[in-house]
């Protein structure tokens, strides 16, 4: 298993220094999600030559290894010029991850097309079921590249995706049918997921590759009154926390006895954005933490 920290609350770093940060917090394995200077968001990748061979002579240096990277684009848009812009992105970001020998890329199903494109469109030109359709034709011309380049796509459910919930996840990342497609499984996502955690992680233990770990809250608890807001009945309103473990109500005991049970031994990362203020304590704590419970629990 690689345990890995999301350094987002230090992306003000560079590079370098961000490698040296991670390595001085305990870990040794980065997560890099989206950042200017790398794999931005939406946009070509701005990962040039030279920064490769600084980010990759940091890594040498501080004994550090690069367990994902995190493209974000909008592979899912209904709006097929959007889609095709996503299209040249991902395949620039997969020739980035090969140079960089990072054999797991992550991302989210998506939320279909921009918010600038949607609005005034009318109902039906963002629907799921375009967005899917979408999804399923970038599907066409990624997964062949995947294979191609001996990488491993994770991909997640996220609140306000055209798929939130586990299940249905699930059944398209198996309906797929890539060895090089798999699922990823964000703890402070599990309250919009479904209502079974252990069921979910056992269900989903044969094709899941990758886990994030941060606390978050129940927001169905109280008669669904854990969070208010205004107006009432704003049901489009996804709200969750990325906190300490600790810090919500995610039952970790089961959470990582169950991960355990079921084998897991991909990519387990600390994805908290929660405390910028006090980050080098956060990540040093949900190190040694996921530790804890990975040796409370081990098989």
């Amino acid at each position: 298993m690689k345990i890995a920290l999301d350094p987002y609350m230090h992306r003000h770093l560079s590079l370098p220094a961000l490698v040296q940060k991670t390595a001085e917090l305990g870990y040794d394995q980065i997560e890099l999600s989206p950042r200017a200077d790398f794999l931005d968001w939406w946009v070509m990748p701005r990962a040039h030559a030279g920064r490769i061979a600084e980010f990759k002579r940091a890594l040498r240096e501080h004994g550090v290894g690069l367990a994902t990277l995190q493209p974000m684009y909008r592979w899912a848009s209904p709006f097929e010029d959007e889609r095709q812009w996503a299209m040249k992105c991902w395949k620039k970001a997969i020739e980035v991850a090969v140079e960089m020998g990072c054999q797991l890329m992550i991302s989210e199903f998506g939320r279909g097309a921009s918010p600038e494109r949607s609005v005034g469109q009318g109902a039906g030109a963002n629907t799921r079921e375009m967005c899917e359709a979408a999804w399923w034709r970038s599907m066409e011309e990624l997964v062949p590249i995947f294979e191609r380049e001996g990488i491993t796509l994770s991909v997640e459910p996220h609140p306000e995706d055209w798929v939130e919930t586990l299940a249905p996840a699930l059944d398209i990342v198996r309906v797929l049918g890539s060895d090089n497609v798999k699922l990823s499984y964000i703890a402070p996502h599990t309250f919009y997921y479904g209502d079974d955690m252990a069921a979910m992680l056992r269900e989903a233990a044969p094709v899941l590759a990758h886990v994030r770990v941060a606390d978050t809250f129940n927001h169905k608890a109280s008669s669904q009154l854990r969070y208010i807001v205004n107006p009432p009945g704003s049901s489009h309103i996804r709200v969750h926390q990325h906190l300490d473990i600790g810090q919500g109500e995610i039952d970790w005991d089961l959470f990582f006895a169950t991960l355990a049970d079921s084998g897991f031994d991909g990519v387990l990362s600390s994805c908290v954005f929660a405390w910028e203020e006090r980050a080098d304590e956060s990540s040093r704590f949900m190190r040694q933490e996921i530790q804890r419970y990975l040796t409370k629990y081990q098989r």
